[in-house]
């Protein structure tokens, strides 16, 4: 069935200069491809007759724009959301998530999982790059909420063997499903052995999976990597031949501008996490800076742990005030460039070639959403963008497609008993606490 999503105002993300960011309009969907992006009513008439069949969705006083792209997330850590808060880093891994984790069962993490893939779609996120345990049994999670995905299979030298064991049965079972890809995720450099990096890379290089990794997230990551190796640890993974266009580094809030000028000469994307940085008191990624050297930076909201939520519209306004405060300059970061980190950068770490993703463009693929814009925290409408960036709130997207699909109508995901999955999250949370007694 074709789709129009008629009479809207349009958000495409492919302006450029003093182009508007925003204009009236129609976009056409046909297959898994947009097909149409118009205001010209005789193309509009010619597209239905074309396509007779085609369900035509009214949009007035309605916002279409691309889908938001998640590049950094833990989402099965839905489970320990408000678990562990207010506690320094390392304290807060190695005292209270990692034993969690450590008494997860699979089938708890699929759990974990769906919920926060629901969270992610009902906040219009259509894709999102993930970093976790057992992300092979949750390929059919991801298959049937929807959503798309980068599924990157976690690890530390503990468990190296099991996660490539994982990552070469997550690629089979995604064999034929464009909508989901499999990545290998060595944790960090500190909790990582060179050689393991170095395993993981030739791995993954022979699988054809993308890499990503926390990167340079905290002082202490820094301090521990001068220590054994005399270098930060930007340069120290290069040196290991970690970083190029496949890689997407998580975080890197303490950077130089040697490190930056490695990034951005590997043409590594960076994943930006200003809420997770802010709680965990790591620090402020050098965002404006590194835009200005040309790199790929995108943003993420990190797990529902240290964040505490998937709210990709709180991390768009916190990404820009954050710069603004960190910088002194109110000019840096402004709204468009963050929506912009928010889709059509997002892209890239999906692996979408240019213009594919994250945009709204003729021959793109159909990722979009629909956001209602008739409430009161977005009127007046000065500057649509401003209002989308600054104002949005994750309630006011309506309706999602994904893939040409959609997965979300009325804020209400098909076939979907939400009560009786947070009866099975709350029970599995409570199985977990009691075994650590």
């Amino acid at each position: 069935m074709a789709l129009l999503f008629h009479h809207a105002t349009l958000v495409p993300m492919t302006a450029s200069g003093d182009e508007p960011t925003s204009r009236p309009g129609s976009v056409g969907v046909v297959g898994n491809r947009i097909a149409l992006v118009t205001d010209d009513e005789a193309v509009i008439a010619r597209f239905l007759d074309a396509h007779p069949d085609c369900r035509t969705i009214e949009c007035t006083g309605r916002v279409v724009m691309p889908g938001l792209i998640d590049t950094h997330c833990h989402a099965a850590m839905t489970l320990q959301r408000s678990h562990a808060d207010d506690i320094a880093l390392m304290s807060w891994l190695h005292d209270y998530i990692w034993p969690f984790e450590a008494r997860q069962t699979p089938d708890e993490v699929v759990l974990g999982m769906t919920l926060g893939v629901v969270e992610l779609l009902l906040g219009g996120v259509t894709s999102f790059v993930d970093m976790y345990f057992h992300e092979d049994r949750c390929v059919e999670t991801v298959e049937r909420l929807g959503i798309r995905a980068l599924l990157g299979c976690s690890f530390f030298d503990s468990n190296i063997d099991e996660a490539f064991a994982e990552a070469e049965k997550a690629v089979a079972q995604v064999t034929g499903c464009d909508r989901v890809r499999i990545a290998l995720a060595p944790h960090a450099p500190y909790t990582v052995s060179r050689e393991n990096l170095l395993r993981s890379k030739a791995f993954a290089d022979r699988m054809g999976l993308p890499l990503m990794i926390h990167v340079a997230e905290t002082q202490d990551e820094g301090r521990i990597i001068r220590e054994r190796f005399g270098c930060s640890p930007v340069a120290y993974l290069d040196g290991a031949g970690l970083l190029d266009d496949r890689t997407i580094a998580a975080h890197c809030v303490w950077v130089d501008d040697r490190d930056m000028d490695t990034l951005a000469r590997r043409g590594v994307i960076v994943s930006h996490n200003p809420q997770s940085n802010m709680k965990i008191s790591s620090g402020t990624a050098p965002v404006a800076r590194m835009l200005e050297r040309g790199l790929c930076v995108t943003l993420a909201t990190d797990g529902p742990c240290s964040n505490n939520d998937l709210d990709m519209w709180e991390e768009m306004r916190s990404a820009a005030f954050l710069q603004k405060l960190a910088t002194g300059d109110p000019l840096v970061l402004p709204a468009y460039e963050v929506l912009r980190m928010a889709t059509a950068a997002g892209a890239r770490a999906m692996g979408a070639a240019d213009g594919e993703l994250g945009v709204l463009r003729e021959g793109a693929l159909a990722d979009l959403i629909v956001i209602d814009i008739e409430k009161p925290h977005l009127q007046p409408v000065h500057d649509l963008v401003s209002n989308l960036v600054y104002c949005g709130k994750a309630s006011d997207v309506e309706t999602v497609v994904v893939d040409g699909r959609i997965v979300v109508e009325n804020r209400q995901i098909a076939g979907l008993d939400l009560r009786q999955l947070y009866r099975e999250v709350a029970a599995a949370v409570e199985r977990i606490k009691r075994a650590s007694c």
